[in-house]
């Protein structure tokens, strides 16, 4: 029984999440919900039509731009560190099945987005991948392992394609005027 009734709870809360709340006008009042559910989430640009897996397990720093229709999939953990900026339709998994067990069960664990990168439309990031400080993930890319810091990574699966310069970037993806 108890299994049932939090089944019940936790599929009302991602409907009221990723449906509801995700396509509210007001960023102010999204954030302020995400927060209520559990998120650490800081000063954040957070673009609507988003979807996210367990509010609770999802830290966003400050001065980071969340774009539109991202999916963020915290049930394992998911931290985003400050000045990150993720793009349209970008897809982070934390969780994924095991194609060789019998009951297809469910394993992953933790993703870490170090400040400063970039994460381009449309990248998908698999379960226990670190993505550098500095670093960018091209758009289309599906990023398997740790990306090392300044690296630019893409292709299916992501590898290195070339290398940020390395010096102290100072910009903030943070946009006051945000709107939506």
């Amino acid at each position: 029984m108890k299994k049932s009734i939090f089944t019940w709870i936790n599929s009302i809360q991602w409907y009221f999440i990723n449906t509801v709340l995700s396509n509210m006008p007001s960023r102010h009042l999204r954030l302020l919900c995400l927060r209520l559910l559990g998120s650490q989430i800081g000063k954040v640009s957070f673009y609507a039509g988003f979807e996210i897996r367990n509010p609770r397990g999802l830290i966003i720093n400050n001065n980071c731009s969340i774009g539109p229709r991202v999916r963020l999939d915290a049930r394992e953990g998911l931290i985003i560190k400050e000045f990150v900026t993720l793009a349209a339709e970008v897809m982070i998994w934390t969780l994924h099945h095991d194609y060789n067990d019998e009951k297809f069960k469910t394993i992953g664990s933790s993703v870490v987005i170090n400040e400063y990168a970039w994460i381009c439309s449309r990248a998908i990031i698999l379960p226990g991948v670190t993505i550098g400080a500095y670093s960018i993930v091209a758009s289309g890319a599906v990023v398997t392992k740790d990306v090392p810091p300044y690296a630019i990574v893409g292709g299916v699966p992501a590898k290195v394609i070339g290398q940020r310069d390395k010096k102290e970037y100072n910009y903030n993806p943070y946009c006051v005027f945000h709107i939506n």
